[in-house]
């Protein structure tokens, strides 16, 4: 039996009231998908960077472990305002340029289960990253990435309200990844970013997550002028690829979250401003265990 079904029966039955809200809307990784896309995996020249995403995530369906919907009138509406601090430097590290960078998350949650009376919203801090250890690489075909990152448990968690903008455990990401380029002028793109999460324990519940496997492509064609923009479609890939553990996981730990999505990107840099805004939208399928919605984040970047 899936935790999706399993926490609902035991709500529905025994009035374990806590118990759903956790699953239903934060018991999956910390990391975001949809935001990079195209030359996701394409670190900037030296310098400091700004980046503010706003991400906009809803979904009116949630999954058991085969895919099928539960019918129990979810709805959730998610907006992520997230300032982004990034670093690049002139210093080397094993050839690459070496940076760091820091992200701010603003959540504001919205979500509603009709079958138990729930209906919740907030808004807050969520968990703040830090990633101190990020490495470029540039080469005449390509682009490379590593990086180190942490989540902090910074915003506030509830394990009695679905909407709280914070997750209540730390998670360690490593990424990985590479734009290749299918000719000299790099104005055909193909880039592949994996992200693999780590989680610790839930701070109400003894629960661990079982970690998390991300990655994020783009296929782009570059479109060069006074202005540049970049157009193409995206897509991502998220697998749990371990279980669940801990005394409070009643349900199957070998059921594992999963979900794919898809959808256009267009992005237009300004040289002369130092701007950069990007819109993608993404509509998930094949989700597993696991809200199945449509993501559209809005990022913008300035060059300092």
């Amino acid at each position: 039996m899936g935790k999706s079904v399993f926490k609902l029966l035991a709500i529905l039955l025994l009035g374990a009231v806590p118990a759903l809200p956790a699953m239903a809307a934060q018991e999956t990784g910390h990391y975001i998908n949809g935001v990079e896309g195209i030359k996701g995996a394409t670190l900037p020249p030296p310098g400091l960077y700004y980046r503010m995403y706003n991400t906009y995530y809803t979904a009116d369906t949630i999954t058991d472990a085969d895919g099928d919907e539960i019918d129990i009138g979810f709805d959730a509406d998610v907006f992520a305002n997230v300032h982004r601090f990034i670093w690049v430097s002139e210093y080397k590290l094993l050839g690459a340029d070496y940076g760091a960078d820091l992200f701010i998350p603003l959540v504001y949650s919205d979500i509603d289960i009709d079958a138990l009376g729930i209906h919740s919203n907030e808004f807050g801090l969520g968990d703040i990253i830090v990633e101190p250890l990020i490495l470029g690489w540039h080469g005449k075909w390509y682009d490379a990435v590593f990086g180190l990152g942490f989540y902090l448990p910074t915003g506030d968690y509830d394990n009695t309200n679905p909407a709280s903008p914070g997750k209540g455990f730390w998670t360690t990401m490593f990424t990985a990844g590479a734009t290749v380029y299918a000719d000299p002028a790099k104005t055909w793109s193909f880039s592949l970013l994996a992200r693999y999460e780590i989680h610790a324990e839930k701070d109400d519940d003894d629960i661990t997550p079982g970690d998390d496997f991300h990655f994020e492509w783009g296929i782009g064609k570059t479109l060069a002028g006074e202005w540049i923009w970049d157009l193409g479609i995206a897509g991502y890939c998220q697998w749990q690829v371990s279980d669940d553990s801990g005394d409070d996981v009643l349900w199957d730990k070998s059921d594992h979250d999963r979900v794919y999505g898809i959808g256009p990107h267009v992005s237009l840099f300004i040289p002369r401003a130092g701007f950069v805004a990007s819109l993608m939208t993404q509509w998930e399928f094949e989700a597993r265990d696991r809200p199945e919605g449509q993501v559209t984040t809005l990022s913008l970047i300035k060059f300092f």
